[in-house]
């Protein structure tokens, strides 16, 4: 019998990429070690075609108390659906499924290019141009610098999207630029809380009007939250009927402002670590 044929997940549509991780047969290769809940390397084969992914499965989650329902892993694959419904594709295809330790996401491995910039450390006040101002990093005990995320599209869009999805951990190593161009965002366990939870390090656009296009996208994803509709009917198979409904608040508090959203001050708006 021949051996799977590899595929670099761009060389396939999300809908051939979702089969594939929905019916494939998982075999665990390694262990993401530095990783607070179990995150198993995993290679999937299906049909003749094999790819690489993340498993994490439910029983490698370390309970959380402000997050008492539903799974880590069923907030990772409602993550995804927000992700799709914008269409941006900012989130690696995503699904709940059965594995060798039991329940849990299985998401497309991306492979990040070391190469490309999005963070930076700078002297002074001035972030430069092409970057967005974070804020002020203790580098040491004598020396502070200026924290700074690209002027990017691409974040630009998953700032909304984590604005839409109250993602309470968005860290500098869950932003995945990919060789071909795109950027993927990981990591969505802690999010679709009822309460105002965003932390994240883009907030380089807080309190500036948000773009013509992600105005358009939240007017489409207000649609697909109304009851019955096919989000909304999706989501409420992963999250609670009232983080459903939180979303729908979110989505209408962003177009009734117009603006990305600022920190509250009421808790620290950076995570820790903030990479």
């Amino acid at each position: 019998m021949p051996a799977p044929e590899r595929i670099p997940p761009g060389s396939l549509r999300a809908v051939e990429l979702l089969d594939l991780l929905a019916k494939g047969e998982l075999t665990v290769r390694g262990q993401v070690r530095e990783a607070s809940n179990a995150v198993l390397f995993c290679s999937v084969a299906y049909e003749g075609q094999e790819a690489d992914c993340v498993y994490k499965p439910v029983a490698g989650e370390r309970p959380l108390w402000d997050f008492p329902d539903g799974t880590l892993a069923q907030r990772e694959v409602a993550a995804y659906e927000v992700s799709e419904a914008t269409g941006w594709g900012l989130v690696p295809p995503t699904v709940l499924r059965d594995g060798p330790y039991g329940q849990g996401m299985v998401q497309v491995w991306i492979e990040g290019d070391p190469s490309a910039s999005l963070l930076a450390l700078v002297d002074g006040d001035d972030p430069g141009e092409g970057w967005k101002a974070v804020g002020p990093a203790q580098i040491d005990e004598d020396r502070t610098a200026l924290l700074v995320h690209a002027d990017d599209v691409r974040l630009r869009r998953l700032a909304v999207l984590d604005a839409v999805i109250n993602n309470g951990d968005r860290k500098g190593g869950h932003l995945l630029p990919a060789p071909d161009g795109r950027l993927y965002a990981i990591d969505h366990g802690v999010t679709f809380h009822v309460d105002d939870k965003l932390r994240t390090l883009l907030w380089g656009w807080a309190g500036e009007p948000l773009s013509g296009e992600a105005l358009e996208v939240l007017a489409r994803l207000n649609a697909s939250l109304a009851p019955g509709a096919p989000l909304a009917a999706r989501l409420a198979e992963l999250i609670t009927p009232a983080e459903v409904a939180a979303v729908r608040i979110r989505v209408a508090a962003l177009r009734s402002a117009g603006r990305h959203p600022e920190p509250s001050g009421q808790w620290p708006a950076i995570p820790w670590p903030p990479v």
